[in-house]
């Protein structure tokens, strides 16, 4: 029998070169001793730096429900850590969204919260946030990588 996982910590990551332009996500999912679990890059064409960073959140939470489905997913606690401050502070209620273009992508994680357990979000220094930032930048360096062929 596979040990319940009770709580998870994610770290996420967005970015785009130029702003906006080529835009890129990195994801860990990490278990409660930073264990990885899983890691995702994914290019999500042209973002802004904003924009990155909440496609980043909305790409984690749907891996979260995917790896382990809607019934374990909603027992789990789910810590989020991101060195966006603007981002982790909007997502905790802190800071009002002003930008018009991120309240659809507010909204898709709103609503993907309901269907999980207790998610915090925590703003981390850029130098605890690394793997994820990698991730990003593969995504984005891939990119660039078919523009160029």
């Amino acid at each position: 029998m596979t040990k319940e996982i009770k709580k998870i910590i994610i770290y996420t990551d967005g970015g785009s070169r130029g702003n906006p332009g080529p835009a890129g996500v990195g994801v860990v999912i990490a278990d409660a001793k930073g264990g990885v679990i899983k890691e995702y890059s994914k290019d999500i064409g042209e973002r802004t730096n904003n924009e990155a960073e909440y496609e980043a959140v909305i790409l984690a939470l749907q891996k979260v429900k995917h790896l382990f489905g809607k019934e374990k997913a909603k027992k789990m606690e789910i810590e989020m850590r991101m060195d966006s401050q603007l981002v982790a502070r909007q997502l905790g209620g802190k800071y009002k969204i002003q930008e018009e273009k991120l309240f659809p992508l507010f909204i898709k994680i709103w609503n993907l919260r309901i269907e999980l357990g207790k998610i915090s979000f925590t703003e981390i220094p850029r130098e605890k946030n690394k793997e994820a930032d990698r991730l990003a930048n593969e995504a984005m360096n891939k990119k660039e990588t078919k523009k160029m062929f």
